[in-house]
């Protein structure tokens, strides 16, 4: 079996058993996957305490994670674990059944192909981007807390990782190549500049990550892609879906 399900932010009650029953029935052997802003590797302390906990809590469970990164990870931590190849294609393997699935990869999961890609542009920082070591750091963000501005810190709650690069972006060609440009299905964080437009009503702009996901759609071949990043639970067309709190079964 393969559920799927939105953006966590490190949020994981969902998974708890009175919540998501059917994992009662299910085994090592089947898949729960994330779209996305997981949050489980956060913490600037690798040995964080609570982190280690919840990341032991879900491997733990029945089935095996598995997730795409969104905009809101630790990038620092998530790039430092080492590359392994799993079903087919590249992943950090977090806990043992606790994996990150890279961007631009193919994998055939329970019988099913999928093609994976995150990440996402930040839309909580109009109030801009801060370091942490400039003299001026705390007189800025106490100016942006006293305005209400949405504000990130860098490499401590944004990375400019959060955007693909043009090598991850030419593997993902390359592997829909591999695989005659058709897949089952597309897992992403954010979605296709189309898409997006449509969802947004203006308020989103088309980005790099975006326009390409608007170039893998047009191109590739797939029954469904699924996608996080918007905060809600939508069928956007047949084919696209937006998920956030919901968990769903494909497969």
């Amino acid at each position: 079996m393969i559920y799927i399900t939105g953006d966590c932010h490190g949020n994981f009650e969902r998974f708890n058993a009175r919540i998501f029953p059917e994992q009662k029935t299910m085994t090592k052997e089947d898949y729960v996957i994330v779209c996305g802003d997981f949050g489980g590797v956060w913490k600037r302390n690798t040995s964080d305490r609570e982190e280690t906990m919840l990341l032991d809590w879900l491997d733990s469970r029945s089935y095996t994670t598995l997730f795409v990164d969104g905009n809101h990870e630790n990038f620092d931590r998530l790039d430092s674990y080492p590359i392994e190849i799993w079903k087919g294609g590249k992943v950090h393997k977090i806990r043992p059944s606790v994996i990150h699935l890279m961007r631009g990869q193919v994998f055939e999961i329970a019988g099913r192909s999928i093609f994976t890609f995150g990440g996402a542009s930040s839309h909580d920082i109009s109030g801009g981007i801060l370091e942490v070591d400039a003299p001026d750091f705390e007189k800025k963000r106490k100016a942006l807390q006293k305005g209400f501005l949405p504000y990130r810190i860098n490499h401590v709650s944004w990375w400019a990782r959060e955007l693909p690069t043009e090598k991850e972006m030419e593997e993902g060609r390359r592997n829909l190549v591999v695989h005659g440009d058709e897949v089952d299905f597309i897992v992403t964080h954010c979605c296709a500049s189309s898409t997006q437009a449509i969802l947004g009503g203006g308020r989103y702009k088309p980005d790099p990550l975006t326009n390409y996901l608007e170039e893998i759609r047009q191109k590739t071949k797939f029954k469904k892609w699924f996608f996080g990043h918007y905060h809600d639970n939508k069928n956007v067309n047949t084919e696209e879906i937006l998920l956030y709190e919901q968990i769903i079964r494909i497969w």
